[in-house]
């Protein structure tokens, strides 16, 4: 597993878990915040630019995140944190081990299967792939996500450099996820959703902060998919030191 790391010389480690078609840069800003007091864990997730392993499943990252964990931190670490896909990660190491971290952000996760468009996710992308490395393409795709313009030239390098088989394993498992069993699980955490999201991820936060028994939900007015932790960084940050604290 690949990992982008800031402020290697503290104790405290948190693990931060980037979207779907993204990659570490997602938490740039945040982590640029946080390295003066904490160890900052950016992986590269599979099947995204610059990992080394194609996109199996949900349960395989988690899988190989947890085994990091306990290979270089004694099974457990201070926070971890996840957008999307990385927030759908983190549901499953959370379901797997119910003490690896003391603290959780859980950002725009989805939380139930959409059948239909999993089913499409295939014929969507052999029909647009060849359009991904268009940059007017891939412009229109980013301005759809209202992040930050000045993201845009990495979203463009990363996203171009995705496989299509890749690009599909992954959305068909992102769109297919179904939450385990997490009631245990004894971190204090944070569910956090935009309140210009969809209605099913708007549902999926409730369904996730109903399952955490240590949990608080957040619905943020005005924001879409992803902008808290992309667009906010400081929101974002605040929210982490208070959760700590």
């Amino acid at each position: 597993m690949v990992v982008k790391e800031y402020g290697k010389n503290n104790n405290d480690i948190i693990i931060l878990l980037h979207g779907g078609g993204l990659s570490w840069w997602n938490y740039e800003e945040v982590s640029e915040k946080l390295k003066i007091k904490y160890h900052i864990v950016l992986p590269i997730l599979d099947g995204h630019s610059g990992s080394d392993s194609d996109f199996i499943s949900i349960e395989r990252n988690a899988d190989e995140i947890i085994e990091y964990i306990d290979k270089n931190y004694n099974g457990r670490v201070r926070l971890i944190g996840g957008l999307s896909l990385g927030a759908q990660i983190l549901l499953e190491i959370l379901s797997k081990r119910d003490n690896i971290c003391e603290y959780a952000i859980i950002e725009s996760a989805l939380a139930y299967p959409m059948k239909v468009t999993n089913k499409l996710v295939g014929l969507s992308i052999n029909m647009s792939y060849g359009l991904i490395h268009k940059k007017w393409f891939s412009k229109l795709q980013y301005k759809s996500l209202k992040f930050k313009t000045e993201l845009f030239n990495k979203y463009y390098i990363d996203s171009s450099n995705i496989s299509k088989k890749n690009m599909i394993s992954f959305l068909k498992a992102n769109t297919n996820y179904q939450i385990k069993n997490i009631e245990n699980n004894k971190s204090k955490s944070i569910v956090v959703v935009g309140s210009k999201e969809r209605t099913i991820m708007i549902k999926s936060a409730k369904k996730i902060h109903n399952k955490l028994n240590n949990s608080e939900l957040e619905i943020l007015k005005g924001y879409c998919h992803g902008n808290l932790s992309i667009n906010h960084s400081d929101e974002y940050v605040k929210k982490i030191i208070e959760l700590i604290k």
